[in-house]
């Protein structure tokens, strides 16, 4: 425990030791940074500009989305970004403004 000037606690701190997995158990699994999710090979967008995807503020994302409606793949980059709450971009066809609507629709 951590303790303020006066003596109170107000924290815990953790010893990861040598192995984080043993204290963070199925969450490990969630921040693989080596393994893109699958369908992320198949996607469209890996096959484009990325610049397109990530539009300056107030530019176009009329070609992205033209891209999206072709995609097999778009349900998936959707639930992907409305899951690690992607702030930025078009993913699954929605532009973050449109995703953060959606998320308010679904509460």
């Amino acid at each position: 425990m951590r303790l303020e000037a006066d003596g109170r606690e107000w924290g815990k701190v953790v010893d990861w030791g040598a192995s984080p997995e043993t204290e963070l158990g199925e969450f490990t699994d969630l921040f693989d940074p080596e393994e893109p999710p699958e369908w992320q090979d198949r996607a469209l967008c890996a096959q484009t500009d990325p610049e397109a995807f990530f539009p300056e503020k107030g530019g176009s994302t009329r070609e992205a989305k033209r891209i999206c409606q072709g995609c097999e793949v778009k349900g998936e980059c959707l639930e992907y970004a409305l899951a690690h709450d992607e702030r930025f971009g078009i993913w699954g066809g929605l532009s973050e403004r449109e995703r953060r609507k959606l998320k308010k629709r679904a509460v």
